[in-house]
């Protein structure tokens, strides 16, 4: 009995030296543009089917580790069928049962959860689809865990979808609060908001949070862009990371695990048909991380 406890014991200590401390890695947040052809052309040329196909085998080419996609409704199975990461969500459905969001990554994860918005406005359709965000926690390695947030925020312009964005932000923010205390984050998706638009509730979900934005770091110095001025909005596809678009990417660290944003980019280049039009009215982003264990772990 003795004998066998300080094997396990042993088999630990070696599990636990094994383990990384540091290490880093990728993710890419891309709308694909994956609402049925007869509900929304997206303005995007192509057949919608053979741009998903090519969606998944850029995705597959390109390696991102950890994929968050958003309106992946009705094509859905073109983009899986390309792509090759060994870890995928199953899909909550095409229009009008699921929410289009979903992840491909080379890591596992736990407690996977969707959670559908409380509030959302008719006046641009989002009611018609249980939008609102996913949930999961990544496992890096051994003990070594990021929450990852997933989300498509409630779109249009009107006074309706703007109070329904800021109680969407909001509902994230409590549930961050609730689910990843102490926890490293990183959240990304189709936020369908700009920083210069004014009173929308995203920079007061920043500050409850402790989120950071690493376009905003790395790209524009620190400095995000003023409220009420006119949005340098992006081309698609652009050539420049200085214009803004709505997809995001946001992070935090721990006490725990320390977490960089080190590179952040409009990844369209690498996105594109043959001929060089889009494959979806939205930019890709990516950006890299590096993540290191603290002596407080």
């Amino acid at each position: 009995m003795f004998l066998r406890t300080v094997l396990s014991w042993a088999a630990a200590l070696a599990s636990l030296s094994e383990a990384a401390t540091t290490g880093s890695f990728s993710i890419l947040t891309f709308n694909v543009a994956g609402l049925p052809a007869w509900l929304n052309p997206n303005d995007t040329p192509g057949d919608k089917e053979t741009n998903a196909k090519k969606i998944g085998a850029r995705l597959a080419e390109h390696g991102h580790d950890v994929v968050h996609l958003q309106e992946d409704f009705n094509y859905h199975t073109h983009i899986y069928e390309t792509d090759n990461h060994p870890h995928r969500t199953a899909t909550s459905g095409g229009v009008p049962f699921g929410s289009g969001l979903n992840t491909v990554a080379n890591y596992p994860w736990t407690d996977f959860e969707r959670i559908k918005w409380d509030d959302c406005s008719l006046n641009s359709g989002d009611c018609l689809t249980p939008k609102g965000f996913t949930f999961m926690r990544l496992q890096l390695d051994e003990g070594v865990s990021i929450d990852m947030y997933n989300l498509h925020a409630d779109a249009g312009s009107d006074s309706r979808d703007i109070d329904a964005r800021k109680s969407n932000f909001q509902q994230m923010a409590d549930y961050i609060a609730e689910n990843s205390v102490n926890n490293a984050v990183i959240v990304a998706g189709d936020m369908n908001f700009r920083y210069t638009t004014t009173d929308e509730g995203l920079r007061g979900f920043l500050d409850q949070t402790g989120l950071r934005d690493p376009w905003v770091d790395l790209v524009l110095n620190g400095v995000a862009p003023e409220e009420g001025i006119e949005a340098t909005v992006c081309e698609n596809p652009t050539t420049i990371n200085t214009c803004e678009t709505v997809d995001k990417v946001f992070y935090r660290g721990s006490t725990s695990i320390q977490l960089e944003a080190t590179s952040w980019s409009y990844d369209s280049s690498r996105f594109l048909q043959a001929n060089g039009d889009t494959l979806s009215d939205h930019i890709p982003v990516t950006t890299n991380f590096t993540w290191k264990l603290t002596s407080s772990y």
